[in-house]
């Protein structure tokens, strides 16, 4: 702790800056993203602690979460109290949990999130993925399934949005994630690594309990409305489909989530 007294006023320099990194374009210019809640937080100290700059808390939340304080303290991170009203104008949620981070950016060049596949591994690629809490639920299940990377192409939503930061429930911080590359480029780099590109599709003509997912292979996943683009579908070498029974279709996150759990199982990642 610094000693200083808690912030609490909503409108000094301080929590001006903290609270437009809410903004896409302050965390462009920033480098820096706001990790909320204690969970997140946790997951920030145990495996990016490097990234983090600053953690406000509340003093609810200095006695609730007292070992991620004294954590942040052993590593070096500067700990500054505030009160509720301040945390939560920073935070921008409705219910702010009491711990904030602010936090340097963690994602990676595109050749270090490829070369982690390896012989056996398997990558994702979201391409115009614009939905936070789809983007972020797909981080996580490729985490939870043992997937070596995560690819957000150009166009895609930010990954530092605080919704999607949210939603990773931490996995942001666990495997490498690399963004703002356009599509093409992705899918090229993964052939010149002999990365196969498995285009999810629900018109694809392979059925997933039919596809071979050993080896290394890349998950390239569509925009929620629109799916893949011809020529992204037309640069995979194979479009595969989910067999369902009666539902119309899997929303992005649930198929990502089966499909990912199919590699996970052919390539003993889990």
């Amino acid at each position: 702790m610094t000693g200083l007294p808690p912030l609490s006023s909503t409108r000094s320099e301080r929590v001006r800056q903290v609270t437009a990194l809410g903004r896409r374009a302050a965390r462009d210019r920033q480098g820096r993203f706001l990790v909320e809640g204690p969970q997140a937080v946790r997951e920030l100290l145990g495996y990016a602690a490097g990234a983090a700059e600053v953690l406000y808390v509340t003093p609810a939340a200095l006695d609730r979460h007292a070992d991620l304080v004294e954590q942040a303290v052993r590593l070096g991170v500067a700990v500054r109290e505030c009160t509720a009203d301040v945390l939560g104008v920073m935070a921008g949620t409705e219910h702010p949990q009491g711990l904030l981070a602010v936090a340097r950016r963690v994602d990676v060049p595109l050749e270090r999130a490829l070369a982690a596949v390896g012989e056996q591994g398997f990558v994702v690629v979201l391409a115009h993925v614009r939905d936070p809490g789809n983007a972020g639920t797909v981080l996580r299940a490729a985490d939870a399934f043992g997937a070596a990377a995560v690819v957000v192409s150009a166009a895609s939503v930010d990954v530092y949005n605080p919704k999607v930061v949210r939603s990773t429930a931490g996995s942001l911080f666990h495997l490498p994630v690399s963004v703002g590359t356009p599509v093409q480029e992705v899918l090229q780099a993964c052939r010149a690594r002999g990365i196969r590109l498995l285009a999810a599709d629900g018109s694809g003509q392979t059925r997933l309990p039919d596809v071979d997912l050993t080896g290394p292979h890349a998950w390239v996943m569509g925009n929620e409305a629109w799916g893949l683009p011809p020529d992204v579908l037309a640069g995979c070498d194979a479009a595969v489909s989910v067999p369902i029974r009666r539902a119309e279709s899997l929303n992005l996150a649930m198929a990502a989530t089966v499909c990912l759990h199919a590699s996970s199982v052919a390539t003993g990642a889990v």
